[in-house]
């Protein structure tokens, strides 16, 4: 059986990459085929035949399947911006169809994938649509990601709220350090643990050196 799960997050920069690539390492250990998928990334640097994502690299290097950046990660644009936005601008349609083909070819040489979104939970796909459409669609357990800061209780508790609204499982959450730890990053947490429904799967410390990550001090549970 294939495992698949769409990270999600509270915000754009909350770290999602980061932890998509510890997960990744987990479940490797366990022993599963894992893989990255990133279907649409915006922001990256023009090579000879494509767009290369930073996130796609840091994915790819976390992956024990080897995939090519184009495979993991198939619609990307070079400049930072929200991608239905740059889809209009450069009259390149993000389908829903062109999206879960990537996922298909991935689902063949892997057991347990990661997927990561773009942005928040709502990011538009399109004027039309958004990433949530798509999660439904392919019926993917989410799990969440919060960054510890200053409105984050706020934002995970609509996030939460809205996933549960369409009828998605919501595999877990995770809080994610962004910051240095400071007095009330255990009260954000205490607080979280009580208005979030959805399975704790852990914290991942604040990381200084975000390329030198020992997986085996950073306590996650594996999202079912």
């Amino acid at each position: 059986m294939i495992k698949k799960f769409f990270i999600t997050g509270t915000d754009t920069n909350v770290g999602k990459t980061i932890v998509s690539s510890i997960l990744l390492k987990k479940a490797s250990e366990y022993g599963y085929k894992t893989a990255a998928y990133k279907p649409i990334s915006s922001g990256g640097k023009k090579t000879s035949n494509i767009i290369l994502n930073n996130d796609t690299i840091i994915l790819q290097k976390n992956s024990s399947i080897k995939l090519t950046a184009k495979e993991i990660n198939p619609i990307s644009f070079s400049e930072n911006a929200p991608p239905h936005i740059l889809s209009d601008l450069y009259n390149e349609n993000i389908t829903q169809n062109k999206m879960s083909l990537g996922l298909k070819n991935i689902e063949k040489k892997s057991n347990w994938i990661i997927i990561e979104g773009a942005g928040g939970w709502y990011t538009p796909l399109s004027y039309k649509d958004t990433f949530s459409s798509w999660v439904k669609q392919e019926q993917l357990t989410v799990v969440i990601i919060i960054a510890i800061k200053l409105g984050c209780i706020n934002h995970a508790i609509l996030t939460e709220k809205a996933i549960f609204s369409e009828k998605i499982t919501c595999g877990g959450w995770i809080a994610n350090n962004i910051f240095p730890e400071n007095k009330y990053n255990i009260d954000y947490i205490k607080t979280l643990l009580n208005y979030i429904k959805s399975p704790f799967l852990g914290v991942v410390p604040y990381l200084q050196d975000q390329n030198k990550i020992d997986v085996n001090n950073i306590q996650l549970i594996l999202p079912k």
